[in-house]
């Protein structure tokens, strides 16, 4: 079974900010594949096929700092093992719309994958990152909270549609071939 997690912070006043990324792709991913989520005390999970592979879709409730206390938990739960995980999320350090597929390594200061990576144990798994830019003039902690100007919204919505197609080649033709695609 593969767990597939969207950073973001839960809530309406985040819902379209530059942070909530990773909600954005699962949530598009659950639209597609026709995966509904249920909410559990840490998390929203989405349970389904996609590829022929069995998911669960996995959206924090813990804010994005803490979100490895989710993953940990659904880890706990469910049995899983982290090389069958797929992490989606923002990145400060790459233009707005640009995507990159890693295998694994550091958190590249981005605190929600420095809370999974503490609270699984391990940097042994796979990223989806989508950049987001970054204003040299606002503190990060601002600027990853504010929504997408107009004209970055084209941009971000094929972003989204690209980190789907990046997840989905993934699951039916492993990571070496979406990292050849999508990288």
């Amino acid at each position: 079974m593969w767990v597939i997690v969207g950073l973001g912070n839960y809530g309406s006043k985040y819902s379209k900010t530059r942070h909530n990324l990773g909600f954005m792709v699962l949530d598009n991913i659950a639209e597609f594949f026709d995966i509904e989520f249920e909410e559990k005390k840490d998390y929203l999970i989405g349970r389904g096929s996609i590829e022929g592979q069995d998911v669960l879709l996995i959206e924090p409730l813990t804010f994005m700092n803490n979100s490895g206390i989710a993953v940990r938990g659904v880890f706990k739960k469910f049995n899983l093992l982290p090389e069958n995980l797929i992490v989606v999320h923002d990145d400060l350090d790459m233009d707005t719309g640009k995507l990159k597929i890693k295998k694994n390594g550091s958190s590249g200061g981005h605190k929600g994958v420095e809370s999974i990576i503490q609270h699984i144990g391990t940097k042994e798994f796979i990223r989806v990152k989508i950049g987001i830019g970054r204003d040299l003039e606002m503190r990060a902690e601002d600027y990853v909270l504010k929504k997408f100007r107009k004209d970055e919204i084209p941009v971000i919505k094929d972003a989204i549609k690209r980190a789907e197609g990046a997840v989905t080649v993934i699951l039916s033709e492993r990571v070496e071939r979406a990292m050849s695609k999508f990288n």
